[in-house]
């Protein structure tokens, strides 16, 4: 029983530690990206129309969302309140079955 606790303890963390991979290269490639339209902005036209903030702006939105599931940021239905009603329902179902 001890094994299977760490084993799915390594499981989540394993997972997590892939969630972070995942969003930090996300967001290294936005970085050097919007870097390289900035320049290319500014070689064309001197900045007298920064046309690559409309580019970061629409990518900034989804990494914006990409960050509020990495991090769980998310404040009505996170991981958090997942296992808050997991547990809630399970607790409901073990309550009705000593009645039964």
């Amino acid at each position: 029983m001890e094994k299977l606790d760490k084993e799915s303890k390594y499981i989540k963390a394993k997972e997590r530690v892939d969630e972070l991979k995942k969003f930090y290269g996300h967001l290294w490639s936005y970085i050097m990206i919007m870097s390289v339209l900035a320049v290319i902005n500014y070689l064309t036209n001197g900045f007298s129309y920064p046309w690559f903030l409309w580019a970061a702006f629409g990518w900034g939105i989804g990494l914006g969302f990409h960050a509020i599931g990495t991090f769980n940021l998310n404040p009505f239905f996170g991981k958090g309140w997942e296992e808050r009603k997991i547990k809630q329902f399970m607790d409901e179902d073990e309550k009705t079955k000593k009645w039964r």
